[in-house]
């Protein structure tokens, strides 16, 4: 391991603050995600090699040809009751200076990139939301709206989306400052649009930044205990719309039955993201599309994870907390 990346939430799953969290049965090694050199491979492993640099992705599925294969996030959590064979299998995470992983985590990063070593850890970052706007089929020229834009995952999608070639991408959320600051970074094709909690407020406000309303949107609130900015975006897409689910919410989430009808709306809920996501995402790094380098990155050393894990749990927007392991 040379870096990985520390959630925001990692504290509080740590702490046992988050019950929805599973850990294995015994003691492990957490940390999702990263970047490592390769030291040796197992038998059966093709196409990797020692020395090879690579980006993790700790979503794994169980390999198969199952319907519903079990998942687990690697050095976090199982996903169901019936992925914890798999997750005693592979129960060890990235906060360490040697990672044991399987083979289909990893992507080689390609000759023509050249990232210091702390911003290869951040690809997560922006793997998360490409999985839900590949979902709903984001296609170039459209207008995206980016719900909790101020978040960790929703500051990238708005980058994302302008390098994905949207025409437009509205950073929505109640946090004007971070907004602006996450628009500013996206360039002139991104805009902010501050909520404010009154819902026919909301609507108009997106509506109009939106230019009268939007193709797509994605929905990236983290634990939010009022659906209303989540449905003001919903309303705000234009009839055949679609939005993805990728957030959290401690509500429930009152679908507007006959408004979806109506409007032909399409919702989309997406976990994580497809497995060759990352290896998309450094094809865009490379070609010049998706500015890594934009987020402010506060490096760590391994030995001070409880600093790193605070510094986490306040950062907003396009910022970043990384573990180095030398």
């Amino acid at each position: 391991m040379r870096s990985a990346p520390v959630l925001t939430y990692m504290a509080d799953v740590l702490a046992g603050k988050l019950s929805t969290y599973a850990f294995p049965g015994h003691p492990f090694t957490p940390g999702t995600g990263g970047y490592g050199e390769i030291v040796g491979v197992g038998p059966g492993v093709h196409g990797l090699g020692a020395g090879d640099r690579v980006v993790i992705n700790p979503h794994y599925r169980a390999p198969g040809a199952s319907a519903e294969p079990a998942q687990i996030l690697i050095g976090l959590t199982r996903i169901s009751p019936d992925s914890a064979p798999l997750q005693a299998e592979w129960p060890d995470g990235s906060f360490a200076e040697y990672a044991h992983l399987p083979a289909a985590v990893l992507t080689k990063l390609p000759a023509g990139l050249a990232l210091p070593v702390p911003a290869l850890a951040t690809f997560g970052k922006f793997a998360v939301p490409y999985g839900g706007l590949q979902s709903i089929g984001l296609a170039a020229g459209e207008t995206l709206i980016v719900n909790g834009a101020s978040g960790n995952f929703g500051s990238a999608a708005v980058l994302l989306g302008v390098a994905l070639g949207c025409a437009r991408v509205v950073a929505a959320g109640r946090d004007g400052g971070a907004l602006a600051e996450v628009v500013r970074k996206a360039g002139p094709r991104a805009v902010a649009a501050t909520l404010v909690g009154d819902a026919t407020r909301d609507v108009a406000t997106l509506r109009e930044a939106s230019g009268g309303g939007a193709e797509a949107a994605i929905d990236l609130v983290g634990r939010a205990g009022d659906p209303g900015a989540t449905l003001a975006t919903l309303r705000s897409l234009r009839r055949g719309g679609r939005l993805s689910l990728m957030g959290s919410m401690t509500v429930p989430l009152p679908l507007p039955y006959g408004e979806t009808m109506i409007n032909d709306w399409t919702l989309k809920g997406r976990f994580m993201y497809p497995g060759d996501a990352i290896g998309r995402l450094l094809g865009l790094a490379v070609a010049g599309m998706l500015d890594i380098g934009a987020v402010d990155i506060a490096i760590f050393p391994l030995a001070d994870l409880p600093a790193a894990m605070a510094a986490s749990a306040r950062q907003r927007g396009l910022q970043a907390s990384v573990l180095t392991m030398g």
